[in-house]
């Protein structure tokens, strides 16, 4: 039954999650709340993992998700969840893609899609830096805004914000260094 229930829950992810890998990262917070399969924290995790690891972030979280939940079959039947949806759908307009080519409904269609795709990748931003900056736990033992913030992933953040657009030599470093060092300094850190 965790099988079926995967494939669905990433099936209907894949199916509204326009605008790329980051555009899952919304369904897939709901999900953690929904289902109990994983944490904010674990969230985050997951996060780190598959934007460090080749490949699309969504299939990575699916996998990474699936493989938690239910073993290597959990990991085969949630990515296939995940892509789907988008096959189903590539295969139907690809049938009737000449009719549609020109047609301004599909272009407005297409054009309207944009700012739902914006507003997706914005929410997985947001939801990230919470999830990152942000340790809301404070807020229940009454508020206290020094402990409102991760202090340490702040200040990795500032300093890397700082090496990559001032710091003229660090510049032409290729992204993969600095997510090979954000790596190390967490590992030394304990993040």
């Amino acid at each position: 039954m965790i099988l079926i229930r995967l494939f669905w829950e990433f099936f209907k992810t894949g199916l509204f999650a326009v605008g790329g890998g980051m555009a899952t990262l919304p369904f897939l917070y709901d999900m953690s709340a929904r289902t109990g399969w994983f944490t904010e924290a674990k969230l985050a995790d997951m996060i780190a993992v598959s934007e460090s690891t080749p490949g699309p972030i969504g299939i990575n979280m699916a996998t990474y998700v699936g493989f938690e939940t239910a073993g290597v079959p959990g990991a085969v039947i949630a990515t296939l969840g995940l892509v789907c949806p988008s096959i189903i759908i590539i295969l139907m307009i690809a049938r009737v893609l000449k009719q549609f080519r020109d047609s301004k409904t599909v272009d407005a269609v297409f054009y309207g899609l944009r700012p739902c795709s914006i507003a997706l990748i914005a929410a997985a931003g947001l939801l990230v830096a919470r999830i990152t900056f942000l340790n809301m736990d404070a807020l229940a033992g009454g508020f206290v805004l020094l402990n409102l913030f991760r202090w340490k992933e702040v200040l990795l953040a500032a300093v890397l914000l700082v090496m990559t657009r001032a710091v003229r030599p660090l510049k032409k470093l290729h992204p993969i260094v600095f997510i090979a060092l954000s790596a190390l300094v967490g590992i030394l850190a304990g993040f």
